[in-house]
């Protein structure tokens, strides 16, 4: 075992450190889910049952309808719509061709949706009937020729297929889609669409699957450019550590949107490549969550801490019966340990951390589900991946238990940013990914992350990471959500002011939270303000927008 990767000795005999991972294109594996399970059902959609032999056959129109509206190798498609089987169909439909995917937030307002498609030069895009006036206002400002649009409707299972427009238009929704001049029914194409089967083969190593565009949480948000490899490698990955799954067994909670880098590896590309049955969830709601747990039994559930956070705080989650999930794996943002422990008790199911980022596929660590693991960390490296801590300012690795910024190196790292190469030259240095976030790893080899180097608050010239004071209010038994950033002070340069979302019915006072505060943490930590509100800004993944937090502070300061 090497001795700069200590991490090695805590693997179980079921995990190697290195792995061959296959050169060919991702939607191979659901061409062979279906092989060896046709009658699997891989898709559960509000009660509608998808199986294999169906998904593929569907996905396999899908690709030849692109191409009969001229979409060729390497073009891309935006697919902008929740989790929903025309998701999945439109992602390997896509793959299929060698195009390149690219999943848009459904949330995103014009102005986002006309950045990303003139970004990625996307000449069509599958979305919903609900999101179609967002799509056609901006259809001149960018190349689009072709808008596909797709309902909810059209896989729901009767009578809901039925009641659904009805629904739709009592809550104010707009369904009415005008068709032609390049407006196109999913529907409509795909039934008169050949479903003889295509997946061409691709330079996995070089050739594009994904162009994953990143949560644009810090800044404007880049495209990154994962390839076929990239994907099949962290998929693959993912299987291993996971390895007590059987194929063709699993059950999938699929809360995780699939436009989430996350939820597309751990959740979408995971199913398939384990003929697994994925329950779409195309809205997170707790209440409907405890339900599908209780009634469909799944036994993996990939989330994001606001997920867990939600469940546990739940009025009625110990009515529920949670025992059929045997895997919990939380990603998007940091995990607080307080929440770690209430699902754990609340469920009866492990729930580790593990750490990623759009640029890796996303994961590159994890705690071990059966095997040793610190609370509080992001746990070790995946199998052939290799991770240090460096001086931000030199490059030179940091000594065993020193902060500085977390690199890492592994197959799942991206080619780079979309016609970004100077972005791409600041990340991106000799195979290592600099990750912007600051860790600190034990001598054990397991790595915590402290916070992201861009969140770093320096006051009165100590260093100050928001993340150790969230965890600190986390603990507190009123806190139900907390966020700390660094505003301006005349003084001290910076100061720390903490964003408070209180549990139902709690009360308590910024004295209060201060004295909190400082019997936890040394003076210079402890937040200045406080402010109450009644919800956090955070992305549809649960990752807190500190950079709006930031510009409310700003917008205030020039009044």
């Amino acid at each position: 075992m090497p001795l700069d990767k200590p991490w090695l000795c805590h693997y179980p005999s079921e995990i190697t450190s290195t792995y061959e991972y296959p050169k060919h294109n991702l939607a191979l594996f659901l061409i062979q889910a279906a092989r060896d399970y046709p009658e699997r059902t891989a898709l559960h959609f509000m009660g509608k049952k998808i199986n294999y032999e169906q998904l593929l056959e569907a996905a396999y129109r899908c690709a030849n309808m692109l191409k009969s509206l001229g979409v060729k190798r390497g073009d891309r498609v935006a697919i902008m719509l929740p989790n929903c089987p025309q998701t999945v169909i439109a992602y390997y439909g896509t793959l299929m061709i060698g195009a390149v995917a690219v999943l848009t937030n459904p949330l995103y307002k014009e102005r986002e949706i006309e950045h990303q498609l003139n970004d990625a030069e996307a000449k069509i895009m599958v979305t919903l009937d609900l999101l179609f006036p967002r799509v056609h206002a901006v259809k001149q400002q960018t190349g689009l020729e072709h808008i596909i649009v797709t309902s909810i409707k059209e896989f729901l299972p009767f009578p809901k297929n039925l009641l659904y427009p009805f629904k739709a238009k009592r809550s104010g929704a707009n369904l009415d889609v005008p068709y032609g001049k390049g407006v196109h029914s999913f529907h409509s194409l795909i039934q008169l669409a050949s479903q003889e089967a295509v997946c061409v083969d691709v330079d996995a190593v070089n050739e594009l699957a994904l162009l994953q565009y990143t949560g644009g949480t810090t800044g404007a948000a880049k495209g990154v450019m994962l390839t076929h490899s990239n994907l099949i490698a962290n998929t693959l990955q993912v299987s291993r550590w996971f390895y007590k799954a059987k194929r063709g067994e699993s059950i999938y909670l699929g809360a995780l949107p699939f436009f989430h880098v996350f939820g597309m590896t751990v959740l979408m590309n995971l199913s398939i490549l384990t003929a697994g049955m994925n329950i779409l969830i195309p809205k997170f709601d707790a209440k409907d969550i405890l339900e599908s747990i209780q009634r469909l039994k799944p036994t993996m559930f990939p989330g994001a801490p606001t997920m867990y956070i939600a469940l546990i705080n739940h009025p009625t989650i110990t009515n529920y019966d949670l025992s059929s999930i045997e895997m919990c794996i939380s990603g998007a943002s940091s995990l607080p340990l307080e929440v770690q422990t209430k699902f754990e008790q609340l469920s009866g199911c492990k729930l580790i951390e593990g750490y990623g980022l759009s640029e890796s596929s996303p994961v590159t660590h994890a705690n071990l589900l059966w095997g040793k693991r610190k609370n509080g960390t992001i746990g070790i490296p995946f199998p052939d991946t290799d991770a240090k801590v460096v001086a931000p300012d030199t490059g030179e690795e940091m000594p065993v238990g020193e902060i500085g910024e977390l690199v890492v190196k592994g197959p799942q790292v991206m080619k780079g940013y979309w016609k970004r190469p100077e972005e791409t030259s600041k990340v991106l240095r000799d195979g290592w990914l600099y990750t912007g976030d600051m860790a600190r790893m034990d001598e054990e080899g397991f790595f915590t992350i402290v916070d992201r180097k861009k969140d770093l608050v320096i006051a009165g010239g100590f260093n100050i990471y928001p993340r150790e004071i969230e965890e600190v209010l986390f603990e507190h038994p009123h806190i139900q959500d907390a966020s700390v950033v660094g505003i301006p002070d005349e003084y001290r340069g910076e100061t720390v002011k903490a964003y408070i979302v209180l549990r139902a019915g709690k009360h308590v006072t910024e004295e209060e939270l201060n004295v909190w505060c400082r019997a936890r943490l040394a003076s210079y930590k402890v937040p200045r303000h406080y402010e109450f509100r009644a919800e956090l800004p955070k992305t549809i993944a649960g990752k807190v927008l500190k950079r709006a937090l930031l510009e409310e502070e700003t917008t205030a300061l020039m009044k």
